[in-house]
């Protein structure tokens, strides 16, 4: 058995960089730990603080290739965040232009949640704490 203490960080590769910047950084609020642009790949790697403890790599490659992607296919099927208030959550992304599904409840912890996805599609959750 491997000792894991916890998940270090989620990679995501992005079609549009700037976008997918805007929206973890000035939509989600995710923190900026570091940024930088590697010229022998002409690609940006963003690595962005999730809670002060978490990390998302946003990684930017020219003419990445499209991954199909459906909600009950093979592989990771979305990522969480965990709120306080998923009510108010959503409606500080409908605020900004992100069209949020309605809430729902799940039905083993009782606890509120939503999808929504980022520029490139990627669905993403709202998960009340």
């Amino acid at each position: 058995m491997i000792p894991i203490k916890r998940i270090h960080h989620a990679a995501i590769i992005c079609s549009d960089y700037e976008k997918s910047k805007h929206f973890y950084v000035n939509i989600l609020g995710l923190t900026v730990h570091n940024e930088t642009y590697r010229a022998e790949r002409n690609s940006y790697k963003l690595d962005l603080r999730v809670g002060g403890i978490y990390q998302i790599e946003l990684f930017s490659f020219p003419e990445a290739p499209v991954r199909s992607s459906y909600p009950e296919a093979r592989g990771l099927r979305h990522l969480a965040f965990e709120v306080d208030d998923v009510e108010a959550a959503a409606a500080r992304l409908t605020a900004q232009g992100v069209q949020v599904e309605p809430i729902r409840v799940d039905e083993t912890s009782g606890k509120r949640f939503t999808f929504f996805t980022d520029p490139d599609g990627l669905p993403l959750e709202l998960y009340e704490a």
